[in-house]
């Protein structure tokens, strides 16, 4: 299974509506487990990466050292000083120490963005504070991270985005609405994929089969049957010519030649060849990568940091 970059969630039941390859799902009915090491938002010197070891997670740091140890059922990547982990089929918080901030408690959590979580009770999705206080009521069938201040949620199976507190900033208008990274949002009108503002003004026309987010200037889109980058004009800047491709994160971007993956810069050419059967996004200069079953981590020369394991 491949990871995913960037999730939003539906709770119609509770299942994730997710990326193919960091690639917005163009359907409700996904996967209920999404691999935890998915999600890299931002570089962070002091950053932790969660590994499994003998079946439970714990955290390395950068250069393959035990930082927390083996001790959760899943775990998330830290996000503003905090790591949403599972224990007992319940969702919490711990600080960098491993000290638990919020006692386990939710059916689902996902990590910080913008001071706040989406954490689910229930068939409800809500937003938290670092004290675990809601901000904004579980109430959501279908929600998605902060990000530039907005937040997409789900009404009445239409797709519109709200602020820090609550209130509908963008009515909900879309089939699909993914979260805001640099300024845009991807969303789907019937069955094509564009780009809309914090205002909700499409700037991108929905024309693409399948799009990602937009990072370092940079979104993936899908023309014809490859993957290529267009910039936030539009303008197509790495041909597409990849089988599948995911969304660019500290300089680097996972693709895929048939069924091996690797990096590329943002001129397109390959900065790590293609010889993983999968991988995640750089974060702090090490991204996870898979042979086989078996995880390990890389540096941006492709030198593992943390060998493969299971």
């Amino acid at each position: 299974m491949t990871p995913d970059v960037e999730t939003v969630r539906t709770t119609r039941p509770v299942v994730l509506m997710r990326k193919n390859h960091i690639l917005l799902a163009a359907a409700a009915a996904a996967l209920l487990i999404v691999i935890v090491v998915a999600v890299w938002l931002m570089a962070r010197p002091n950053a932790l990466y969660p590994v499994r070891m003998n079946g439970k997670y714990a955290y390395i740091n950068k250069s393959g050292k035990l930082i927390i140890q083996p001790q959760f059922d899943r775990a998330e990547p830290f996000t503003e000083g905090y790591a949403a982990v599972q224990t007992g089929g319940r969702w919490g918080f711990i600080d960098k120490n491993g000290k638990l901030t919020i006692t386990p408690q939710y059916d689902m959590a996902d990590p910080y963005s913008d001071g706040l979580a989406l954490v689910g009770v229930g068939p409800r999705l809500g937003y938290i504070d670092k004290s675990g206080k809601f901000v904004i009521n579980p109430q959501f069938q279908g929600a998605g991270q902060f990000g530039n201040g907005r937040a997409p949620v789900m009404e009445n199976g239409r797709w519109g985005y709200i602020d820090k507190d609550g209130k509908m900033a963008i009515n909900p208008q879309f089939d699909e609405g993914g979260n805001f990274s640099d300024g845009f949002a991807v969303v789907r009108i019937v069955d094509k994929f564009g780009y809309i503002d914090r205002s909700g003004k499409v700037v991108i026309t929905p024309q693409y089969a399948s799009a990602g987010d937009f990072h370092d200037g940079l979104a993936v889109v899908k023309l014809g049957n490859k993957f290529g980058y267009i910039d936030k004009s539009g303008k197509v800047k790495v041909n597409p010519q990849f089988d599948s491709a995911g969304d660019f994160s500290d300089g680097l971007a996972l693709v895929a030649i048939g069924h091996r993956y690797g990096y590329i810069n943002r001129s397109g050419n390959f900065a790590i060849n293609p010889q993983f059967d999968e991988g995640g996004n750089f974060e702090a200069g090490i991204a996870p990568v898979w042979v086989g079953n078996r995880e390990g981590y890389i540096d941006k020369h492709g030198k593992y940091v943390w060998n493969p394991m299971s």
